[in-house]
C-alpha cells in the first residue's frame, strides 16, 4: 500500500514537471491578455498618439506662414484662430451632449492664467534663444520639458510616478539628448561645455515654462471638479485660449503695429494650423485631464517619431547614426511607459 502510494506520488510528481512549460506559457499568455485589456483600455494613450499627430500637422502647416507673418504673429494664429472651435466643441458638449458646464472657482482661473503666461513665455524665450549665434546647446535642453513636468507635477500637484516611468522618462530623455545632438552635429563635451551659457540657460527656461504650463492647464481641468473629463478638458482648454488671445494681441497691438492685420489678411493657412491645433490641444487637454501629464509628455514625444519616419521616407533626408539612436532610445521609452509604466 505504502509503495502504491509512494508511485502515486512520483507519478504525480513527474506529471508536474512534464506539465510546467505549459503552465509557464499559459501563465505568460494571461499576464499578456491582462495587460493587452489593460492597454486597451488606457484611453488616454490613444489620445496622446492622436495629439502628437495632429501638432505634428499643425507645425507642418505653419511652415507656411513662414515669410508672411514675424514669428510672434505666426505665434498668435496658434490662439486665434483655435479659439472659435474650442469655444465650439464646449458648446457641442453642452448643448448635443447634454452635459452641464462647470462652475468656475478661483483656483481654476489662477491655473489657467499661470498656464497661458506660462506657454507664452516660453514662446518669448525660444524667440530669444534663437536670436543667439551659438543656440544649438539650448535648443538641446529646450526639448526635456518631460523631466520638468515630472518635477513640477510631483512638486505642485503632488503627482507621483512609478519607478519603471521614472525610467522610460529617463531613457526617452537620453534619447532626445542623442537626437539634438546628431541634428546639431554637436558633441558631449560641447554639450557639458556650454551649460553654462546664457542661450543654454534659456534653453532650460523654455522646458521649465513649457513643463509650468502642462502641470498648470492639468491643474485647471482637475480643479473643476467636473464629472465629464471631456467637459474639465475642453472647458480649461477655451478659457486658456480666451486669455491667450487676449494678451497675445495685446502684445501685438503695442510692439507690432499691422500684424494683427496680417494674421487676418492669412486666413486660409492661419484657418487650417488653427484646426490642427485645437484637434491637438483637445487631444493634450483630455490627456492631461486622465492621466499624469508627465506619462503623456513621455508619450507625447512620440511627434518626433513620426517627424523621423517623415524625413527618411518622405523627404528622403540622411541622418545621422546618432539621431537613429535617439529614435531607438525614445521608442523604447516609450515602449517601456505603455507596456510596464
Amino acid at each position: 500500500m505504502f509503495l502504491r502510494a509512494t508511485v502515486a506520488v512520483k507519478l504525480a510528481r513527474s506529471v508536474e514537471r512534464l506539465l510546467m512549460p505549459v503552465t509557464a506559457v499559459r501563465r505568460v499568455y494571461a499576464q499578456v491578455r491582462t495587460r493587452g485589456r489593460h492597454i486597451h483600455l488606457e484611453t488616454w494613450i490613444v489620445i496622446t498618439v492622436a495629439a502628437a499627430f495632429f501638432q505634428n500637422l499643425r507645425s507642418a502647416l505653419q511652415r507656411h506662414l513662414k515669410g508672411r507673418l514675424s514669428t510672434a504673429g505666426a505665434a498668435y494664429v496658434r490662439f486665434a484662430y483655435a479659439l472659435p472651435w474650442a469655444l465650439l466643441y464646449v458648446y457641442g458638449l453642452h448643448a448635443w451632449g447634454d452635459i452641464p458646464l462647470p462652475v468656475l472657482n478661483a483656483a481654476f482661473l489662477v491655473y489657467c492664467l499661470l498656464g497661458s503666461v506660462a506657454q507664452i513665455l516660453f514662446t518669448v524665450f525660444l524667440l530669444w534663444m534663437f536670436s543667439f549665434r551659438n543656440f544649438t546647446v539650448g535648443t538641446t535642453f529646450s526639448k526635456l520639458e518631460v523631466v520638468q513636468v515630472a518635477l513640477l507635477g510631483a512638486v505642485i500637484l503632488g503627482d507621483r510616478l512609478s519607478a519603471v516611468a521614472v525610467c522610460a522618462i529617463a531613457v526617452s530623455a537620453l534619447g532626445v539628448i542623442a537626437l539634438s545632438i546628431g541634428q546639431t552635429r554637436t558633441g558631449i563635451r560641447s554639450l557639458f561645455a556650454g551649460l553654462l551659457d546664457k542661450p543654454t540657460l534659456i534653453g532650460m527656461a523654455c522646458a521649465a515654462f513649457l513643463g509650468g504650463s502642462v502641470v498648470f492647464f492639468r491643474g485647471a481641468a482637475l480643479s473643476l471638479g467636473h464629472d465629464s473629463v471631456a467637459m474639465a478638458a475642453g472647458y480649461a482648454l477655451a478659457v486658456s485660449l480666451v486669455m491667450q488671445t487676449l494678451l497675445m494681441g495685446l502684445y501685438l497691438g503695442l510692439r507690432e503695429a499691422g500684424e494683427l492685420s496680417r494674421v487676418v489678411r492669412e486666413w486660409r493657412w492661419a484657418g487650417m494650423v488653427g484646426v490642427a491645433g485645437v484637434l491637438a490641444s483637445v487631444g493634450w487637454f483630455t490627456a492631461f485631464t486622465l492621466q499624469n501629464a508627465a506619462y503623456v509628455r513621455a508619450l507625447g514625444q512620440i511627434e518626433l517619431v513620426f517627424t523621423f519616419i517623415a524625413s527618411t521616407l518622405v523627404f528622403r533626408e540622411r541622418v545621422d547614426w546618432r539621431e537613429t539612436l535617439g529614435i531607438v532610445l525614445v521608442a523604447a521609452g516609450i515602449v517601456l511607459l505603455i507596456l510596464y509604466g
